[in-house]
């Protein structure tokens, strides 16, 4: 039975439980709700890298920061569909689709999108873009042009997103999931852990994504991947047992839910991702740089699979291939388009800001 009434305090308590307690009721769960010898990989494919005018504290895409990030401008039709069908071709039945935007906005840009999602529905994957906030005009285009999920991860607690994110707000990301819970495509909604967060404050994500109604199709438990010249280069990185309790705690209190071992696996010895595998992710993503952060080899990633005795699930197993609408919908119009901008100031996100700018007048 899936609950929408888990408390902070009941969430903590099973977070806090001895481990391999923890691992073995989780463990059990997911084998109840699902098939413990498939794992679902995804392939994400950067189709707009950096520029982007977000301060969140963790992203070397933001423009504010020195990264070293080679941006580019926004991929074509072809050369989306080209790596897709490669990815295809080693297992992949999820293609996401990221661009580093603050949020959708009308026009040539998205018209394009629009296109690369009727392409890639059209090879037989499941379609999935992470493109910033979404009007519910933009959702209803997205559904019709084929996109089977839209990821928008919550990133944190809504208590700590103030002390990693001051240019948008947490009611935006959850107005942005309602406005996707309009349409047909599922929802895929989770976090970052490793940023400075407390145990309560992992609790408080998913509380949050707990009692959403529905819950989210799938939840993405990404350990931050520290980048230099970002607010966050110098946090160490995630234990291994922290992630296997976020997973297992993620798996137990949304039983239906897809748990996905995302960002951080590069240090993650094989033992780490099978206890991960054990304790409920039945998610990865593949290829050897997930955005713009390094990412295990898909040949190494089989390997492993073929130790543990895992195959890569096939594309549409918990849920029907959307199909391509021909329907006119409204464009958004300038009220929809206006996002919050909290009034508050994060002091290590000012810091590396006027660290890049320095670089910057110094390299000149």
């Amino acid at each position: 039975m899936v609950r929408h009434n888990w408390t902070k305090e009941e969430i903590l308590e099973i977070y806090n439980k001895p481990l391999l307690e923890l691992v073995f009721e989780a463990a059990q769960v997911h084998r109840k709700h699902n098939d413990p010898s498939e794992v679902q990989v995804s392939t994400l494919i950067s189709i707009k890298t950096g520029g982007c005018p977000e301060d969140c504290g963790y992203c070397p895409q933001a423009a504010r920061y020195h990264t070293d990030i080679e941006g580019n401008d926004l991929m074509s039709v072809n050369q989306v569909k080209a790596q897709a069908l490669r990815a295809k071709a080693s297992g992949t039945s999820r293609v996401c689709m990221g661009a580093a935007w603050r949020n959708v906005k009308e026009g040539p840009e998205f018209e394009q999108v629009l296109e690369m999602v009727r392409e890639l529905n059209k090879i037989d994957v499941e379609v999935c873009c992470t493109l910033g906030m979404l009007t519910e005009s933009q959702a209803k285009r997205l559904a019709n042009a084929g996109l089977y999920a839209y990821n928008h991860n919550l990133d944190t607690s809504e208590e700590y997103y103030k002390e990693v994110i001051s240019t948008r707000g947490y009611e935006d990301r959850l107005q942005t999931i309602d406005n996707v819970r309009k349409t047909n495509v599922t929802v895929c909604s989770g976090g970052i852990i490793g940023m400075g967060e407390s145990a309560e404050d992992r609790a408080g994500m998913l509380v949050s994504l707990s009692t959403m109604i529905p819950q989210p199709e799938s939840v993405p438990i990404n350990s931050l991947v520290a980048v230099e010249g970002t607010p966050m280069e110098e946090q160490n990185v995630t234990s291994i047992w922290d992630m296997v309790r976020m997973i297992a705690t993620t798996r137990i209190v949304m039983p239906e839910t897809l748990v996905r071992l995302s960002a951080g696996r590069t240090e993650m010895s094989d033992e780490g991702q099978a206890l991960c595998f054990m304790a409920g992710a039945a998610s990865i993503f593949a290829g050897d740089k997930l955005l713009t952060t390094p990412n295990p080899d898909i040949n190494k990633d089989m390997e492993l699979f073929k130790i543990l005795g895992l195959k890569p699930t096939k594309p549409y197993k918990k849920g029907d291939k959307p199909a391509i609408v021909d329907e006119e919908v409204p464009t958004s119009n300038k009220a929809d388009l206006k996002w919050s901008r909290p009034g508050h100031t994060i002091d290590k996100n000012i810091a590396a800001t006027q660290k890049a700018k320095a670089i910057r007048n110094t390299n000149a």
